[in-house]
């Protein structure tokens, strides 16, 4: 069982997830390094021994992040395709076996709403395809949660 946690970012400290039955591995990601940019093995470490600390493993590494010329096929991808092809590396050899990406040009993962109320009274994140054909996208994403 996996928990997907921001280590750097989150307030949640990796032992007060390792209380959770079950959880062994955190999903994780470096969400504050610049589209596109290589990772470093340093990095990546740091990132895998603040988990370990609280009995868990860095499984799984949630979006090397695509740069937009490489989603669009730009001809400037190539410097691009290098930096990514050196974070899988770099990925793989902390022993990180798992890689998810989002490819999806233009936008990110797209919600019209952060917390759309279920029958349960617990909230989640929705999508709903005419709220976003009521959103006029040519002044910007400024609608969107």
């Amino acid at each position: 069982m996996s928990f997907r946690r921001s280590v750097t970012e989150n307030t949640i400290p990796p032992a007060f997830i390792r209380q959770i039955p079950s959880i062994e591995d955190i999903v994780s990601a470096l969400h504050k390094t610049p589209i596109g940019e290589a990772w470093t093995r340093g990095v990546i470490e740091k990132l895998s021994d603040a988990v370990s600390t609280a009995g868990l493993r860095l499984s799984v590494i949630e979006s090397i992040a695509v740069h937009e010329e490489i989603k669009l096929g730009a001809a400037t991808r190539d410097c691009w395709l290098d930096n990514y092809y050196e974070n899988i590396r770099v990925v793989g050899s902390a022993g990180i076996s798992v890689v998810y990406y989002n490819f999806m040009p233009g936008f990110d993962w797209i919600r019209t709403d952060l917390a759309q109320q279920q029958p349960d009274g617990s909230t989640a994140l929705a999508y709903s395809h005419s709220n976003m054909q009521a959103m006029d996208l040519s002044i910007g994403t400024g609608q969107l949660p």
